[in-house]
């Protein structure tokens, strides 16, 4: 279920009615209501997951979701207790279907310093609009017209900067946010439909542990539906793009420009060069480099150095890099031969 203090639940659906305002049709178990979206792993008998691959076919017979969106062709897999619906954008309907039984908390009223501040020590410059239930801990300082979202949780002894904005966030002490960066976004996901894409709504939120620093104008998505996990002490610089439900491990650095798309997942003390960029559901070991400008497209080994683009082990990006440069040498020489 997501967090109560960034979304609002609201009132729970037939089956039936569910399919109808999805564009879905009724297989079984119309009558069986339900109140709340989830993937298939952690759905309950009040949920709805969906099946948008077939290699989740596992995943499906295993799921405890009162109802499943599938494909037609998917029916017999599904489990025997639970509702189902057909549809033939199984995702994109599961979207919609978010979009009815979640709605995050607008900042439509605005609370005052006292009510947020754990004491006197709290410092809030003039322009900063603080949402309902927002909390801030000792000795925290927030800038001048910065926006922090309902809910947010802020630790003690932080430092946010001025024109930044957090939202479905929970920092914990010593947390350092520059000016200029946006923490909890809705993270990038569309679904394919016959209409064109749809939105999928992003219902987790970022966690961001003790001591971290992010730079001026950097951008943490929340979680889909998990979290955007930001490790202990890690420190991002100016201009990084974290995907939503990524988790970084502790004590992590990353120079500017580099983007992690969504779902990576860092060990400890792992090193980005700047421009450097992760493609989505990718692993990075404990103690890994990534060098500067390299494009990771496959798990990286705890303790190596990867480089180039597509990202290689260090020493065999070199050698190949030498090898075509000898190449190229040899074919622009033999043309001024002739």
């Amino acid at each position: 279920m997501p967090d109560p203090r960034f979304f609002e639940s609201l009132s729970p659906l037939t089956v039936a009615e569910l399919a109808e305002r999805i564009g879905g049709e009724v297989a079984r178990g119309g009558d069986r209501k339900v109140s709340a979206v989830a993937p298939l792993a952690s759905a309950d008998a009040g949920g709805v997951a969906f099946l948008g691959d077939r290699k989740f076919a596992a995943a499906l017979a295993a799921t405890h979701a009162g109802c499943v969106i599938v494909p037609a062709s998917a029916v017999e897999a599904a489990p025997e207790g639970a509702a189902v619906i057909t549809s033939g954008e199984s995702q994109a309907a599961w979207a919609r279907a978010s979009a009815l039984f979640h709605r995050a908390h607008a900042l439509d009223i605005a609370i005052d310093r006292s009510e947020a501040a754990e004491d006197d020590s709290v410092f809030v410059a003039p322009g900063v609009v603080l949402g309902q239930g927002v909390r801030i801990g000792r000795g925290s300082r927030i800038g001048a017209n910065t926006v922090i979202g309902p809910g947010v949780q802020i630790g003690r002894d932080c430092e946010i900067g001025a024109n930044a904005s957090i939202g479905f966030a929970l920092l914990g002490d010593r947390v350092k946010i520059y000016s200029g960066a946006r923490i909890g976004e809705a993270g990038f996901g569309a679904a394919g439909s016959k209409t064109g894409p749809v939105d999928i709504p992003q219902l987790g939120r970022v966690i961001i542990q003790d001591g971290v620093t992010v730079g001026a104008n950097s951008c943490i998505d929340r979680g889909a539906y998990d979290d955007t996990i930001i490790g202990e002490n890690s420190k991002i610089d100016n201009l990084v793009m974290i995907g939503h439900n990524c988790i970084i491990g502790r004590n992590n650095l990353m120079a500017a420009h580099t983007g992690l798309s969504g779902t990576v997942t860092t060990g400890d003390n792992v090193m980005f060069g700047g421009q450097a960029g992760v493609g989505d559901h990718i692993t990075i070991g404990a103690g890994a480099r990534v060098a500067g400008g390299a494009g990771v497209l496959k798990d990286i080994p705890p303790g190596e150095t990867w480089s180039g683009y597509p990202a290689k082990p260090l020493r065999q990006s070199l050698r190949e890099a030498i090898w075509l440069a000898k190449q190229a040498s040899g074919k622009v020489s033999g043309k001024t031969d002739e």
